[in-house]
């Protein structure tokens, strides 16, 4: 047996309310305009940016793109005095767990400002530290534009993100429970649904494409999830994937039960959870909401595909 940490390490998985009906729908952004934000990394080589809270801050929040809500850290919550909670579902890549849910008023993002009615509670211990996690109820209807090469997130509004000038390979997407879910993806020749993930260190798979992978069940491998909760699973090397005209060869995916494939209604068809090791193998990723597109962006030069490929290796 061995832990996940001697792959990839932690994984923040999928965070998602019990009922897609739970999940409002944020205030818009007040700026209109693009705006680029540094990134940083955690300790997981997961993406940070800072927010503000009112006029306190600037916090850290990780980003993550599979998360349908915004999540807080309880320790946050209460040294702001946020005691005003309701509860709610709170469901991760191993477990579903009762918590509670504060309302955010004036998170800021750079110059953007938004209000979150409903913002579950995690411990700072289970998201690695950090203040909080950004997740794509405050993003709806822009195009978020992750740099890994110049390590910068840029928030456009819908008027700039409609074109896909600079970027070599566009795929379209369905919008389910607020996700952008890529339906034209195969692994190993297996139609396979990929949802884009910031917060997944590595790529996760459900059991459905396990067995039509006929993936053997090797050295058990253990994930912990954002409810701090572990579930155990193994891993299989994909001799190919393929998403839209993006190529991969040796794809690791941990296969292990998850009621994040339930939630999604993802359970009973081949899914995979593109998770960082593999995004980093791209210059950049664009995911627009607006119009329902995630745009890849190929290392441009030779420096560039070496500096991608020791991304890589770095997990």
């Amino acid at each position: 047996m061995r832990g996940l940490a001697v792959t990839a390490g932690l994984i923040l998985g999928h965070t998602v309310l019990a009922s897609a009906q739970e999940l409002p729908e944020p205030s818009s952004f007040s700026a209109p305009v693009s705006e680029v934000m540094e990134l940083e990394h955690d300790r997981h080589e997961r993406l940070t940016v800072a927010v503000t809270i009112g006029d306190m801050g600037p916090y850290n929040f990780l980003i993550d793109t599979g998360a349908q809500a915004t999540v807080l850290s309880r320790e946050l919550a209460d040294s702001l005095g946020l005691m005003d909670r309701r509860p709610v579902m709170l469901i991760g890549m191993a477990s579903r767990v009762a918590t509670h849910a504060v309302a955010i008023n004036g998170l800021g993002i750079g110059q953007r400002r938004t209000d979150v009615a409903m913002a579950p509670l995690v411990d700072a211990q289970h998201i690695g530290g950090a203040d909080g996690v950004l997740g794509i109820d405050v993003l709806q209807g822009r195009r978020v534009l992750l740099d890994f090469a110049g390590a910068t997130m840029t928030v456009a509004s819908p008027q700039e993100s409609k074109s896909s000038n600079g970027y070599e390979i566009v795929v379209r997407a369905r919008a389910r429970h607020g996700q952008l879910i890529i339906t034209d993806a195969q692994v190993e020749n297996i139609r396979t649904v990929v949802v884009i993930d910031t917060g997944a260190q590595v790529s996760v798979g459900n059991e459905a494409l396990a067995r039509r992978l006929r993936a053997r069940r090797q050295e058990a491998t253990e994930l912990h999830d954002i409810n701090g909760a572990t579930a155990w699973g193994h891993v299989h090397i994909a001799r190919t994937a393929k998403i839209g005209d993006v190529s991969l060869t040796s794809l690791p995916i941990m296969f292990s039960p998850s009621p994040a494939f339930h939630a999604l209604d993802l359970e009973n068809r081949p899914a995979i959870i593109l998770g960082m090791r593999e995004l980093r193998l791209f210059r950049r990723i664009a995911i627009d909401f607006e119009t329902r597109r995630v745009l890849f962006d190929l290392p441009s030069s030779d420096r560039e595909m070496a500096e991608a490929w020791s991304r890589f290796a770095a997990f």
